[in-house]
């Protein structure tokens, strides 16, 4: 019911964020290994809990939908008893976590739990319900800065809004082996809406204003070529993952969700990461 490969959309942009926001206090915070620790439990059990409440509230949808009829509750493979003991431990973990990072991350908990949990209804009424699941994805680096400064620094953002258009915009592409079902269903999505051929430039245009967050982001920290590097092979990925899916052709879309943006995430963050620590090594040096 919950793939721990999934995490790779979500974790290295979260990860990004906490590595930031311990470079912006120059490398020195304490109990930082704790820190990391308790963010990638919060993590652990966010993701858990919307992935399993989605199952819950989409239960009698996907009995309907043939793509998904064999998930595990419509397959009766586990009961809806479980899933709920299952969604109610992960909520307790990440309260747990949100504690241990301090007030304003603990004050904030029931924000970040409103919105990834109540992402499964928006389907329902509305067709930004892509947008909301990228903000449920987007606040991630944000909570990460937060845990680590216990502060906002609002050019953290750029990254928020990067992962939010980026999601919103996959999320789009994987929608569309619905489109069929979800008109008839009566479900919101923009491939429903607008059709596949103008939902696909919807998905462009997002990703293109990820890439500008990206970009708005390396510059606002000041990063380097390395940084730069891995925002464009972001973008080279990006092209490749809009060049499998085509209006009339939906037979690869699995890799494009899948795996284009699973390395889209871990490479990000691999660059990124090198250009933080290159930094401060010329920093040290200088």
């Amino acid at each position: 019911m919950i793939k721990f490969e999934h995490s790779v959309f979500a974790l290295p942009f979260a990860l990004t964020g906490a590595l930031l926001a311990v470079r912006d206090g120059r490398w020195a915070v304490d109990g930082l290994w704790g820190k990391l620790g308790w963010i990638l439990a919060a993590m652990v059990g966010a993701r858990s809990a919307a992935m399993a409440f989605n199952r819950l509230v989409d239960h009698e949808i996907d009995a309907r939908n043939p793509r998904t009829r064999m998930r595990q509750l419509p397959a009766g493979q586990l009961s809806r008893g479980f899933a709920w003991t299952f969604t109610l431990a992960s909520v307790a973990l990440f309260v747990a976590a949100a504690w241990a990072l301090g007030p304003l991350c603990l004050k904030l908990a029931p924000v970040a739990l409103a919105v990834v949990l109540g992402y499964s209804y928006t389907k329902r009424f509305t067709s930004f319900a892509h947008i909301v699941l990228g903000l449920a994805l987007g606040i991630a680096p944000a909570a990460a800065w937060i845990a680590i400064q216990g502060s906002l620094k609002i050019e953290i953002l750029w990254l928020t809004a990067a992962v939010m258009f980026w999601t919103a915009g996959f999320d789009i592409i994987y929608s569309c082996m619905d489109h069929d079902f979800d008109r008839q269903a009566g479900l919101h999505s923009i491939p429903a809406r607008l059709g596949l051929r103008r939902a696909l430039w919807v998905s462009r245009v997002l990703h293109v204003a990820m890439l500008a967050c990206l970009v708005a982001l390396a510059m606002a920290f000041g990063l380097t070529w390395i940084a730069w590097t891995g925002v464009a092979i972001v973008t080279a990925l990006i092209a490749y993952e809009h060049s499998l899916v085509r209006h009339d052709d939906l037979s690869r879309v699995d890799a494009a969700f899948f795996t284009v943006n699973g390395f889209i995430g871990v490479l990000f963050f691999v660059f990124w990461t090198l250009d933080l620590v290159w930094l401060d090594i010329v920093r040290r040096g200088n």
